[in-house]
């Protein structure tokens, strides 16, 4: 799937699972052990915030991919980073695009965010950006000049959730669930996921049925329907209880 495909996923999956996330406390027993990480997640600020962090987080997959979105997204750097995790991973759709790299990441995240506030605030502000980047934002072949335009919004965006108090309890539960929307949807093109990870066997529809990334049926359809989905659930989430 093409990178605005994933981050729409990865935000229609956050809207759609934040209610029931936020009220697992009232489960009690295990659930009641999340209560600080889920108490405010349906305050318009951070439901917000999660939808764009999990559109973020679902493109961090394609990091194995050096000619993905996300290796666009702030130039150089993520160029970079993006060959020397494909060289780590084995290639493009191996270790990246498996449960083993949802769960890692999550726990990954949340002691990163847990333990080092600064480690917290890069992830948030990387995660904004590559979904800003995701869904189109730049300027068509200015890679230097769509980068510094990305990273003055990203920074915008991040200041004013910073002004509404959010908090990053939720962070590692996010990129889990942004990465397992990537996952998900890479199962549905024909190509698949080895989804558990270091088995080799890939995860794909059955007869021949998969999406063939960036054809007519994605970007003519499937795109526009994640885009009115998302903005359904941002208009159920965000309204006024009468």
């Amino acid at each position: 799937m093409m990178g605005h495909s994933h981050a729409l996923s990865g935000a229609a999956l956050w809207l759609l699972a934040a209610p029931g996330l936020a009220a697992l406390p009232e489960l009690g027993g295990l659930a009641g052990d999340l209560t600080p990480v889920v108490a405010n997640m349906l305050s318009p600020a951070e439901l917000i915030a999660g939808a764009l962090v999990c559109a973020g987080a679902a493109m961090l997959p394609d990091l194995d991919h050096p000619h993905a979105t996300i290796a666009q997204t702030f130039g150089p750097a993520t160029w970079v980073l993006s060959k020397a995790v494909n060289w780590l991973s084995g290639g493009h759709r191996h270790m990246t695009h498996s449960l083993f790299f949802v769960v890692a990441a999550g726990i990954g995240t949340h002691l990163l965010a847990d333990r080092y506030p600064i480690g917290r605030d890069i992830v948030v502000v990387l995660l904004i950006g590559l979904a800003l980047r995701a869904v189109g934002i730049g300027i068509p072949d200015r890679t230097i000049t769509s980068a510094l335009v990305n990273i003055g919004l990203t920074a915008g965006t991040f200041l004013f959730f910073h002004s509404r108090d959010v908090g990053y309890l939720w962070l590692g539960l996010a990129v889990a669930i942004g990465c397992l929307a990537h996952v998900f949807g890479d199962c549905m093109t024909e190509r698949g996921c080895p989804v558990l990870w270091p088995l080799k066997h890939k995860w794909l529809l059955p007869w021949k049925m998969g999406l063939k990334t960036g054809r007519a049926f994605e970007v003519k359809i499937l795109g526009p329907v994640l885009s009115v989905v998302v903005v359904g659930l941002f208009a159920i989430r965000l309204m006024p209880v009468m």
